[in-house]
């Protein structure tokens, strides 16, 4: 597979621009710049934020699919086993958080009905959210296989990355998470917290385009 240089960067651009969508998505749904109760703010939302927040994850999906294309060129160097099995790993992941993303229309819709009606918004919701928690749970074992395997392609050097992608790997600042939850308040929080797994996404993107922005120019293969 040869991409020039032209659309290596723009098979980046479309990851980055997956990543902003989808949070644009995630505060339509969740964005208040006072009240911090998520659920609250799902309920308050209107008709549009919820449809146009739908709306995001498949036009997401499709970009965030596209960018990792460069990822898939990143890792040219590498066998076809551990190639193949990151950008299958990788994309399930994307597809999954689009995916995810849609299925909080049933918990937005759920709590807007319980505001709406006087019903406890934990017992109205309560299905939504089981059903996007086990959804969740079919990522996981995709995510622990991409982890592995990215970081220790890297870090032998088998990849045209250079080792210091291994710091904007999405694994990396989640578990910085909790210490930022700390220290960030209102709307901030809420950006932060509600789009925490797309911000992630979008410092992975841009870093990944940054390393290998120039990357035909050092690389004939």
């Amino acid at each position: 597979m040869e991409i020039n240089k032209f659309w290596l960067r723009t098979l980046g651009i479309l990851g980055i621009l997956g990543g902003i969508v989808l949070l644009s998505g995630d505060l339509l749904f969740y964005f208040d710049p006072v009240n911090t109760d998520l659920k609250a703010n799902m309920g308050s939302a209107t008709d549009i934020r919820i449809i146009m927040s739908a709306i995001t994850a498949l036009f997401a999906t499709w970009f965030y699919v596209l960018g990792v294309g460069q990822v898939y060129y990143a890792f040219k160097p590498s066998s076809t086993i551990v190639r193949n099995t990151v950008v299958i790993t990788f994309a399930a992941i994307l597809i999954a958080y689009g995916v995810i993303h849609g299925a909080y229309v049933a918990i937005a819709t759920t709590a807007k009905l319980s505001v709406q009606n006087d019903i406890d918004m934990e017992t109205a919701t309560a299905l939504a959210s089981k059903t996007n928690n086990i959804l969740r749970l079919f990522v996981y074992p995709f995510f622990a296989v991409l982890t592995v395997v990215f970081i220790t392609q890297v870090w032998k050097k088998k990849t045209l990355y250079p080792r210091w992608i291994i710091a904007f790997f999405p694994i990396i600042p989640f578990l910085f998470r909790g210490l930022f939850n700390k220290f960030l308040t209102g709307g901030t929080w809420i950006i932060f917290v509600g789009g925490f797994f797309n911000l992630i996404l979008i410092l992975f993107f841009i870093a990944s385009t940054i390393a290998l922005w120039n990357t035909n120019n050092k690389n004939k293969n």
